[in-house]
């Protein structure tokens, strides 16, 4: 299923005054200014938690979550993990494996008060008997020294519609504010009409419940895909900087558009970049390429979320699969905590804690790979590929964090220039198991089995100038000099593409001799080469990337085309680096051509 929190609020004295305000008028009072980035204090570091969805489904009970907050309080909260978020369908009676929608007479009725307010299950969570809600379970969480977090459906329940109830201190009901978009899993809630004021009073009746409660983390759901639904994402934001709690606002599910990215960032603390993922390595391995397009909209406050860690017991009643241990193996499970870490990614952990093995345990406890997720800085890829490396800053000193991935099927080699981070040499410890792997000069290695990942500290011992990397446009299309799909391996065709950022675009220049350079990728470490060696002189052979060897087929003389542009021509044959045809579409395939004067022969070279 999904999951979303809850945002920032104005202090107490405000919401009062607006409360006021709105029962004078008798409606709910929207502003007129657009949304503007806003931080309550309440994710500023990613947040360390569990969800019961991946375990229990929607059949978690009362005894399942407190037994869940014990364990976090005996054994993880001291590393920093504090929230308990109990998923969706809370509202739903009973409990069973099938799916929690409501026939078309709206049964079975969910738990809901007089205005329309879901409350829990008291078959499930026994505490909330007698109008208590939520309460007395959060105040449990929170003697635990711990955070208590529920998901909600985008909306406003049919039946609440159907039932025409009023809305909680205005003159407004229900039948006014629903804009009939369901979710296409779950057929209990309407969408909210967000251009009329009585919805936002509506959501902000729901959040001073839920504040009353004691909630301090809300997952909203059906909110960020398929249909991203700004309004209503602005709508949330707003009820919780007017109920007067901090609240983490977390919205689900994904993938999260990202056309939508500078708006979700500023209106939500964690957002879903992905589907439901689950416990298999290729929705894993997928994680990769999403995880580095949403790098730009990372900040305090704002983090991409890949999706709740499916680790542990997993799904005791559903919703996919039977109960087992999470089918990853042990290495992909350091990998995808990995990924999560030097992305600074949400940890919201899945499987039942009370069921984790030591395995399990020492995944969530390593404090030198905590930090990394809490307190790194300028994440980001450095290299792309089947082995990747990606690496960030640790604030305060000249450190890198570096993380090595083996994405192959089989044990491989993955290695690091340390020049591509201003360093000559460095001392090197291992993260994962804390042992001092001494002085790497030049370059870092290491052998990871398939599926593997590497987590490590650089202490820099010399530094040195990192070197200059460029871009080079095709003339003809304005599209860029591009390794196909980010491809590490020797023979990766080299294409145009339209300009992504990404290393694989990426080229330093260096000299060769004779007046000639050597261009080389900065995503792979590989040298622009035409295919076949220094006999392949036809027009039209194409050209790849290829381990650098010191042969004329990877040696190019940059000769001034005019207007800013350059052509290259090899060494070996004379011939020019070309576009084949012209083309100007994405992966057009680049070969080496008799000069001429096209304009599909001429790049303009440009500082990265």
């Amino acid at each position: 299923m999904e999951h979303v929190l809850a945002r920032p609020r104005t202090r107490r004295a405000t919401f009062l005054a607006a409360v006021l305000l709105l029962l004078t008028a008798g409606l709910a009072v929207t502003p007129t200014t657009p949304a503007a980035a806003w931080d309550n204090g309440a994710a500023s570091t990613p947040p360390l938690g569990w969800n019961s969805y991946d375990a229990f489904n929607w059949s978690v009970t009362e005894a399942d979550v407190r037994a869940n907050a014990d364990y976090m309080r005996d054994n993880l909260r001291q590393h920093g993990w504090q929230y308990i978020v109990v998923d969706w369908a809370w509202y739903y009676p009973g409990r069973h494996n099938n799916s929690p929608n409501q026939d078309a007479n709206l049964a079975p009725r969910l738990r809901m008060d007089a205005n329309g307010r879901l409350l829990p299950d008291t078959t499930r969570f026994p505490s909330a008997a007698g109008g208590n809600g939520f309460k007395p379970l959060a105040d449990y969480v929170h003697a635990q020294g711990l955070k208590f977090g529920v998901h909600l459906m985008r909306g406003i329940p049919r039946q609440a519609v159907a039932d025409n109830v009023p809305v909680l201190g205005t003159s407004c009901r229900a039948n006014q504010i629903n804009n009939s978009t369901t979710a296409a899993w779950l057929n209990l809630m309407w969408g909210l009409n967000m251009s009329n004021s009585c919805a936002q009073a509506y959501l902000d009746s729901v959040f001073q419940l839920l504040a009353a409660w004691g909630v301090d983390f809300v997952k909203v759901d059906d909110i960020a895909a398929p249909t991203y639904r700004q309004a209503e994402v602005e709508g949330y934001r707003l009820a919780i900087q007017r109920g007067g709690r901090p609240m983490v606002l977390s919205l689900s599910p994904g993938p999260t558009p990202l056309a939508s990215g500078a708006h979700v960032r500023d209106n939500a603390h964690m957002w879903r970049i992905v589907n439901d993922l689950w416990d298999n390595w290729p929705a894993l391995d997928a994680l990769f390429d999403q995880l580095r397009d949403w790098t730009p909209h990372r900040a305090t406050g704002a983090w991409p979320d890949p999706d709740m860690i499916p680790i542990g017991r997993l799904s005791k009643y559903g919703p996919v699969g039977s109960p087992r241990y999470s089918g990853l193996t042990a290495d992909e499970q350091r990998t995808l905590m990995t990924l999560w870490a030097i992305n600074r990614a949400p940890l919201m952990w899945g499987g039942n804690l009370v069921e984790n093995r030591a395995a399990e345990l020492a995944l969530m406890t390593n404090a030198a790979v905590l930090a990394v997720d809490q307190r790194s800085a300028n994440n980001r890829q450095l290299y792309g590929g089947t082995r990747q490396v990606w690496t960030a800053d640790v604030p305060g000193t000249g450190d890198k964090y570096v993380a090595l991935f083996n994405r192959e099927g089989a044990a491989a080699g993955v290695t690091l220039s340390l020049a591509d981070l201003g360093i000559g040499s460095a001392t090197v410890t291992d993260l994962w198991s804390g042992t001092g792997l001494g002085t790497a000069s030049g370059t870092f290695t290491r052998t990871l089995p398939a599926h593997g990942a590497g987590l490590y500290r650089l202490v820099p011992q010399t530094t040195v100038p990192v070197p200059p990397a460029y871009t080079f446009t095709a003339r003809h299309s304005g599209k860029l000099l591009d390794v196909y799909n980010a491809s590490t391996v020797d023979g990766a065709d080299v294409v145009q593409w339209a300009a992504n950022g990404q290393a694989n675009q990426r080229w330093r220049v260096q000299d060769a001799g004779g007046g000639y350079s050597t261009v080389v990728s900065a995503n792979s470490g590989k040298c622009l080469d035409v295919y076949g060696g220094s006999g392949a002189t036809a027009d039209g052979t194409r050209v790849t990337q290829w381990t650098c060897n010191g042969g004329t087929n990877q040696q190019w003389q940059l000769q001034d085309a005019g207007g800013g542009y350059v052509r290259l021509v090899a060494r070996h044959s004379g011939k020019c680096l070309d576009v084949r045809d012209a083309a100007t579409t994405d992966g057009a395939q680049v070969v080496q051509w008799t000069c001429g004067t096209g304009t599909n022969q001429q790049w303009r070279r440009t500082a990265a």
